[in-house]
């Protein structure tokens, strides 16, 4: 087990579901944590830990440079400085999975500002600071979709396969430091997005499907994310950069 009794993490997307399982698990090894969302990050926090003074909640837009600034530097302010970055804030939830050319314009753009864009604000703003204390461990969060040509998820396969090519090549824009920019590109998992993202029935059928493909045979869940994401942000992979984990019991192999 790793320890992050030392470290300062931050976690988009943190208030719910696997992001939320990133910090509770974070928290529970001795991490400094700072959710950053949109949804209920204050509350979340005081859920998580009453103790201000080892988990805050920022509500933040990831799409919005100056928001992100003003959250990092509050961060700062209160924890020191910063060691782990998780970009797991995503735009799914509500989006409408259609064929390709019936995607409306207003679902595509915000796949891309939440899903490219966001993740790229967050390293961008990251960065300067890691750079200095060299040291940092950046982990984005893709999908396995990416792999899969998955029909009817064009703008979220889009979005999600730019992340994974995002971190392949801005793992080499560290080149000579000791900071990190790694993967995790999740299976289907149950959390109250996926399920609510289409009638009973048709999830149903959908987790029914996703059964078969596997080689584990149960369904994901959030906590299963845990340890891909906690060994690319410990020392143990400080050699591992420019990697993409697949967690999904299977579905995708070699």
């Amino acid at each position: 087990m790793n320890s992050f009794a030392d470290r300062v993490v931050i976690v988009t997307g943190g208030s719910q579901g696997i992001g939320r399982a990133y910090v509770e698990a974070f928290v529970r090894d001795g991490a400094k944590v700072a959710i950053f969302d949109l949804s209920n990050p204050e509350q979340t926090a005081n859920e998580i830990s009453s103790d201000g003074d080892r988990v805050i909640g920022i509500r933040v837009d990831v799409t919005d440079r100056s928001q992100v600034q003003e959250a990092f530097d509050r961060t700062v302010r209160q924890f020191g400085h910063v060691d782990v970055l998780v970009n797991n804030a995503a735009f799914y939830e509500g989006l409408t999975f259609q064929p390709f050319d019936r995607i409306t314009d207003q679902d595509w753009d915000r796949s891309m500002n939440v899903n490219v864009k966001g993740v790229w604000l967050m390293c961008s703003i990251a960065a300067p600071h890691m750079r200095e204390r060299n040291y940092g461990r950046i982990i984005n969060i893709s999908s396995n979709v990416v792999f899969m040509g998955k029909t009817n998820f064009l703008h979220y396969v889009t979005s999600k396969g730019a992340v994974w090519a995002l971190t392949n090549a801005m793992s080499r824009e560290f080149a000579g430091t000791a900071i990190t920019v790694n993967c995790v590109a999740p299976g289907y998992t149950i959390t109250p997005a996926t399920r609510n993202m289409s009638s009973p029935e048709e999830v149903a059928e959908l987790e029914r499907q996703i059964l078969a493909a596997q080689s584990i045979r149960r369904l994901l869940e959030a906590e299963d994310m845990v340890g891909a994401v906690q060994y690319l942000a410990s020392d143990s992979a400080a050699m591992v950069t420019g990697q993409t984990i697949t967690v999904d019991g299977g579905v995708i192999v070699g």
